[in-house]
């Protein structure tokens, strides 16, 4: 009996049965939006392929659909550099988030079967009270798999890829006011999310749902004294 072989990897775990240059940007977005680059950090791409064992191209096709997200900015024949957080582009993909993701939630808490939508973001939402204490790029994650949860039942799945390409900047702005926010205040409005949904409140979940996203933007002020560097004001 012979067993399946498992997929051939790149070093750096990339998967050569899949397209490259996507694989490139999952990690380098994972990795900008941790903070791990940080805003002004300079991406070699001769390094990139040294890192990956690739040729130019797939590294390149990868920082160009990054700078097409606003997340680097590439100077031709100079440098390329992950971006600063563009606080105008931040505060446009909130107003855009919010109109969505608070309509969805209206709209779960009106299904027939909320009680098992509820009980599913729960589930999600018990993973990410685990992680409070965890790395916040970690938290964050789980975080996003939350939401994709109510995208996934509003039947909104096909608009998740849109509002992700245009979060880098808003979701930089989290990651660094997590520590002013804190952890629990994230799980807790959660509750209140999933609360609204399972009661059939339509209006107290969009509530809910609006004032989890507005934390962030709130301390914008507080965040650009923190960071300047880090920061575009616009």
């Amino acid at each position: 009996m012979t067993s399946e072989a498992p997929a051939a990897k790149h070093r750096s775990g990339l998967d050569r049965t899949r397209q490259i240059a996507p694989q490139i940007v999952e990690y380098l977005r994972e990795r900008i939006l941790a903070l791990d680059l940080a805003p002004g950090t300079a991406l070699s791409r001769v390094e990139l392929q040294k890192q990956f064992g690739l040729s130019q191209t797939p590294v390149r096709d990868a920082l160009m659909r990054l700078e097409e997200e606003g997340l680097v900015t590439v100077y031709p024949q100079y440098a390329t550099l992950v971006s600063k957080i563009d606080i105008n582009l931040a505060r446009q993909t909130h107003l855009m988030r919010r109109a969505v993701e608070q309509e969805a939630v209206f709209n779960l808490a009106e299904k027939a079967n909320r009680g098992q939508i509820a009980d599913r973001l729960r589930v999600a939402n018990t993973k990410l009270k685990a992680l409070a204490s965890k790395e916040h790029a970690e938290f964050l994650a789980a975080d996003r798999a939350f939401h994709f949860i109510i995208f996934e039942e509003a039947g909104l799945e096909h608009i998740w890829p849109i509002i992700r390409r245009h979060s880098g900047h808003i979701d930089r702005l989290r990651r660094l006011n997590l520590v002013n926010v804190g952890t629990k205040r994230v799980v807790d409005t959660h509750d209140m999310i999933i609360e609204g949904i399972e009661k059939g409140a339509p209006v107290e979940a969009a509530q809910a749902m609006k004032t989890h996203l507005s934390g962030t933007l709130s301390m914008i002020d507080d965040i650009a004294a923190r960071y300047p560097d880090y920061i575009e004001l616009g």
